[in-house]
């Protein structure tokens, strides 16, 4: 069971709230500066407390959460919202969607289940990324005014 502490480093604080998937990657974050705590860009031993507001980078906005409470250990992701709320604003959360949105549909992403292309399939993801110019053979002509 997680026990509450006083304060805490953040990147121990962004791995027990799941926010990262290793401590490792957080420090990182913190070192890269990513990681914001009330404003100002952070190392990763900065000490967190309670009523903090931590923002993450996450192309193109900052994903901004408040600390209500500190814990000693990671949790499930069950028991995440007892410790963090996220208050991103919704415009930014509108911006993020549409960006993974159009990453998703601009490399062709497929539905999970769907396996490779058929060839079939292939021929049409050609066609369609194609500039259209095979189809045709015409030449304008310099002389046109």
């Amino acid at each position: 069971m997680a026990e509450l502490s006083d304060e805490m480093r953040v990147d121990k604080f962004l791995f027990n709230v799941r926010l990262f998937k290793t401590r490792s990657i957080a420090a990182e974050a913190c070192n890269k500066g990513r990681i914001l705590v009330n404003g100002a860009a952070v190392k990763p031993s900065r000490q967190v407390n309670v009523g903090d507001e931590i923002s993450v980078k996450c192309n193109p906005v900052y994903r901004r959460y408040k600390i209500l409470s500190l814990l000693k250990s990671r949790v499930g992701a069950a028991k995440v919202p007892d410790y963090i709320v996220e208050v991103t604003p919704e415009d930014d959360l509108f911006k993020l969607r549409a960006m993974q949105d159009l990453a998703r549909y601009s490399f062709g992403v497929r539905d999970r289940g769907t396996g490779r292309p058929t060839k079939k399939d292939r021929r049409e993801i050609d066609k369609f990324y194609s500039d259209g110019d095979d189809d045709w053979d015409y030449l304008p002509d310099d002389d046109v005014e």
